[in-house]
């Protein structure tokens, strides 16, 4: 075996074997060098954490090679892997009668509002689910969730002046 199992081993065969890697990994991700180079640093750090074994592994190298693919096929499983760098954005705005200044005042709002309501209030009004269904998904009863939704309600009109007449004729 050519490496030993010290640090300067492991240097050398981090040296010896990145170019590799990264070719390899560029091809598994398609041309994406900054995720092949993810995958690399991942390969090597794994390998680093090994490497005082590196005496049980016949060839570190074609190990290195496997444990390049499964951290490529691991990200490929998660939910983010899909997701593509784009160079420009599209020029879309603001979908067509959204405010903006009415959207961060209620943002704000709720941000004061304690977490325990503020859930309520998303889960009732923004996901649109039934008191049973948000009770449920809260742990708690249903005849809380009405509660805390009258109260959660009351304290949010308050912070917006009583009223929500204003903004809803803007």
């Amino acid at each position: 075996m050519p490496y030993g199992g010290s640090r300067d081993g492991f240097r050398d065969f981090a040296m010896g074997r990145s170019a590799h890697l990264y070719r390899s990994a560029c091809l598994l991700t398609s041309g994406d060098t900054h995720l092949a180079e993810d995958l690399v640093q991942e390969t090597l750090g794994r390998m680093y954490l090994l490497w005082g074994r590196v005496a049980r592994i016949d060839n570190p190298a074609a190990y290195a090679q496997t444990v390049l693919v499964r951290a490529f096929l691991t990200h490929q499983r998660r939910r983010s892997a899909g997701e593509r760098p784009v160079g420009d954005f599209p020029d879309a705005g603001a979908p067509a009668g959204g405010d903006p200044a009415l959207r961060l005042t209620l943002l704000e709002a709720l941000g004061r509002l304690a977490p325990k309501d503020r859930a309520v209030l998303v889960l009732r009004y923004w996901e649109d689910r039934s008191v049973e269904e948000t009770a449920d998904a809260m742990n708690v009863s249903s005849a809380a969730v009405r509660t805390r939704s009258s109260r959660a309600l009351t304290r949010l009109r308050g912070q917006l002046g009583g009223s929500l007449a204003e903004f809803a004729e803007r």
